[in-house]
């Protein structure tokens, strides 16, 4: 099950991300990473957060806690941004909540290591949910307690803009050339067996479960929501079985440079275990 929470206070906006989500507190006395409705993805970049970081989550890989959000506009009418308000004003009701990670830093191939099979397991399911954003330039992965996560999968699944096409769409190649990961030795063809058995119709059909109706309802070409979450299945199921013969990986790797001066107290605390949480 995923929890629904109830927003009361309109913390701050994050400007990083071209969908600018915001930081909320909610009743249950967290903070959370909202994605709005009304941001200009749409709600389909909700739905890809929430299959894809569900199903993350069930393939053992590390996904902030996602919760069913309501906001009520009205928290955020102190925010003086004029355009940041008319999103705001136009997300009254269901959004997605991620978990906000306080002290997280944003993973940077150059400073952080990360072992081959875990780069290959997040490379697997980069390749099976079609995640084009997970580049060296914009990893969406953060470092919280010497561990790595995996955020912001509003731009996988990406057929699912145009189901007509769908079939074609995912039948092709994923390019994992320039993955965040791709200088740590990924070995995508070594886990796709162990992974795929996790891949079901049930597993599937629980997390696609999760989506609220009425992010799918009118969805063109689809008579229910539970059309719409069969689809999604029969994408994401057959693609499972053999997604790694499709990966295409960088030819070498880059020597990796020493981290900057004011970092590797840090880092070396990492690499030996030391450091607080």
């Amino acid at each position: 099950m995923v929890r629904e929470v109830t927003g009361i206070r309109y913390v701050t906006p994050l400007r990083e991300g071209g969908s600018v989500p915001g930081v909320v507190e909610a009743d249950d006395l967290g903070t959370y990473v909202v994605k709005f409705v009304g941001a200009a993805q749409g709600r389909k970049a909700l739905v890809a957060e929430m299959i894809a970081g569900e199903l993350g989550r069930r393939l053992d890989l590390r996904v902030p806690e996602l919760v069913r959000f309501d906001f009520d506009p009205v928290i955020g009418l102190g925010e003086p941004d004029q355009e940041i308000q008319d999103l705001l004003k136009a997300s009254g009701g269901l959004n997605l909540g991620m978990d906000f990670l306080p002290g997280s830093l944003g993973f940077d191939p150059l400073v952080f290591t990360v072992d081959p099979a875990e780069a290959s397991r997040i490379v697997w399911f980069d390749a099976l949910i079609g995640n084009a954003d997970r580049s060296w330039r914009n990893p969406n992965m953060l470092v919280w307690h010497r561990d790595l996560w995996l955020i912001d999968h509003g731009a996988s699944l990406i057929w699912h803009h145009n189901w007509a096409s769908a079939q074609a769409a995912s039948a092709k190649p994923y390019d994992a050339s320039d993955h965040a990961l791709s200088r740590f030795s990924p070995d995508p063809a070594a886990v796709a067996e162990e992974l795929a058995a996790k891949v079901t119709d049930d597993l599937l059909a629980e997390v696609t479960s999760l989506v609220p109706d009425e992010w799918l309802t009118g969805e063109p070409g689809f008579d229910t929501p539970d059309d719409v979450r069969a689809a999604y299945r029969e994408l994401l199921g057959a693609r499972a079985v053999d997604v790694h013969e499709r990966i295409t990986m960088a030819p070498g790797r880059r020597e990796k440079q020493p981290p900057p001066e004011w970092l590797r107290p840090w880092v070396e605390g990492h690499a030996d275990g030391k450091g607080s949480r």
